[in-house]
């Protein structure tokens, strides 16, 4: 469920940590946890539930949590990778936060994670794309090699639905003969 501010005041009450506080001290235990996995994989996928709602938009980029979120996809860690992409695919539905992960160089590392070996990375990538490309960018996406991956995956309904409708959504909106 989304967030406002009368919700936000209602379930922290008067003594509770305001959200800005509670999503940098989260911030803080990632960057402090370099060598617990467990922690860090806890962390980044706490900090990728918070990042689907537009309340926290404006919290993560203040934090540089959505360049947290790039840095997990470059992690060793399949599981980190997969929390940090799905965290870019949860903000970057907001223009501002896909304009971050752009500017950010963020574009090469989501298109890395279209050939991840986990389901879950592969789907959180192919909507971070459909939200990523637009006109400034899409030069950038829309690379043959980038295109033709993401039409195997259209056309692989057989082995999974999810993969070839995400896939198919994207070349409706960015890929047509039209174009």
């Amino acid at each position: 469920m989304f967030t406002n501010n009368k919700r936000q005041e209602e379930r922290t009450g008067k003594y509770g940590t305001p959200r800005l506080q509670y999503l940098q001290d989260l911030v803080t235990q990632f960057q402090s946890d370099s060598t617990n996995e467990e922690s860090k994989e806890r962390l980044a996928a706490n900090l990728a539930n918070f990042a689907y709602d537009p309340y926290n938009y404006a919290f993560l980029r203040q934090l540089n949590v959505l360049e947290l979120f790039l840095d997990c996809i470059t992690e060793p860690n399949e599981k980190i990778v997969e929390f940090g992409i799905g965290g870019i695919c949860n903000s970057c539905a907001d223009p501002e936060n896909a304009a971050v992960v752009a500017r950010c160089d963020g574009i090469p590392l989501v298109v890395q994670c279209l050939s991840s070996p986990v389901r879950n990375t592969v789907n959180y990538a192919i909507v971070a794309l459909y939200f990523l490309c637009n006109e400034s960018n899409k030069g950038e996406i829309l690379k043959p090699e980038v295109v033709d991956v993401i039409q195997r995956y259209a056309a692989a309904g057989e082995v999974s639905v999810s993969f070839s409708n995400l896939a198919q959504a994207f070349l409706d909106k960015h890929v047509s003969v039209d174009k």
